[in-house]
């Protein structure tokens, strides 16, 4: 089959011009109608058409190059429908509540979901790309390709489930701003993200398999270690920047400060890993030490009441419903007293 060579041999610029464009396109359609609901399904279809195209490009259809593709496919196709039928029900995304009507700032989060898209993609990219598919492929089937393929699908059955288990735990009226700890929720407070952390190392993992294998040499091999970066970028995206620090401890201190089921939270936070499953049994009595080094509770996610709440709201708060308490009737005790001497 011929062999597409596009501006670099890598399809680094080719892709990374594709996905700019891509993204320009729909953050017009979306600045200009103040429309949410395109954002998340721009950035999972983004995936489906690099994948779709750099193997188109490459000329060599290997079974290790179509799981890969395949793999982020079906994760960039379903993440984008999960979060567009989400949103459809929702309604808007608060999110951009502070930036849908300010140009550069709605800009900046496209570029930042531009730069996403690109680096995840950098191992099925380059796996894709004519510098890696010149050299011979072993056969798909190595030790390497198994586990990938295991962990992809723990990952995907991780982060798919956990997020229809959300949906409905939410959709239902009586569980309104009661804590979900249904289903993967009662082992960790981040089934998805766990999830689809795996997912990209178990793409990876595959992808890299010629060089671990010693059939690709030389910068190409260079290049094919180096497309973890995909997989570590999503990971400290998740964990430092547009994942867990916006829903730890501002989430804890949203519901401390509205009183908003304050105690069953804190009980649950308690029991519950916030990242890579485990028994609520063992973690609960687990030193505090080990929850935040082993299990990556640093910190910066931890909400202290006397550190981090605004004081004067949880004030507000306890008045207003000291307000709306309902008084017991005055004399009610003599009254009683009365009827039990007549008797």
């Amino acid at each position: 089959m011929v062999v597409v060579h596009a501006l670099d041999d890598y399809y680094l610029v080719i892709t990374l011009l594709i996905t700019i464009g891509y993204q320009l396109f729909f953050f017009a359609i979306a600045f200009s109608l103040k429309f949410d609901k395109l954002t998340d399904f721009a950035g999972g279809t983004n995936f489906v058409w690099l994948a779709i195209l750099t193997l188109a490009f490459s000329g060599h259809h290997n079974a290790r190059q179509v799981v890969c593709s395949l793999f982020i496919m079906l994760w960039g196709a379903r993440l984008s429908g999960f979060l567009l039928f989400r949103i459809i029900k929702t309604g808007s995304d608060d999110r951009f509540d502070d930036k849908r009507d300010k140009f550069w700032s709605f800009l900046g989060f496209w570029v930042f979901q531009m730069i996403w898209v690109w680096t995840v993609s950098l191992p099925v990219t380059i796996l894709n790309s004519p510098n890696v598919t010149r050299f011979d492929q072993p056969d798909f089937g190595t030790g390497r390709d198994i586990a990938g393929v295991i962990l992809f699908a723990i990952g995907f059955i991780l982060e798919s489930v956990s997020d229809v288990q959300k949906y409905r735990f939410r959709s239902n009226p009586a569980n309104k701003g009661k804590v979900c700890d249904v289903g993967f929720f009662v082992w960790t407070r981040h089934p998805n993200y766990f999830g689809e952390i795996i997912i990209q190392f178990a793409i990876f993992m595959i992808a890299v398999s010629p060089s671990a294998y010693g059939y690709v040499t030389g910068q190409a091999y260079n290049a094919q270690y180096a497309s973890i970066l995909g997989a570590f970028f999503l990971t400290l995206l998740l964990m430092f920047v547009s994942g867990l620090t916006l829903q730890e401890r501002p989430g804890a201190k949203k519901r401390y400060e509205s009183g908003n089921h304050w105690e069953s939270f804190s009980r649950y936070t308690k029991r519950t890993s916030i990242l890579i499953p485990f028994p609520p049994q063992l973690y609960e009595p687990m030193p505090t030490f080990l929850k935040r080094t082993v299990f990556l509770e640093f910190p910066i996610y931890v909400f202290d009441p006397a550190k981090h709440a605004d004081q004067s709201k949880v004030q507000e708060r306890e008045a207003e419903e000291g307000r709306n308490r309902t008084p017991e009737p005055q004399g009610s005790g003599s009254h009683e007293g009365l009827t039990d001497g007549q008797r």
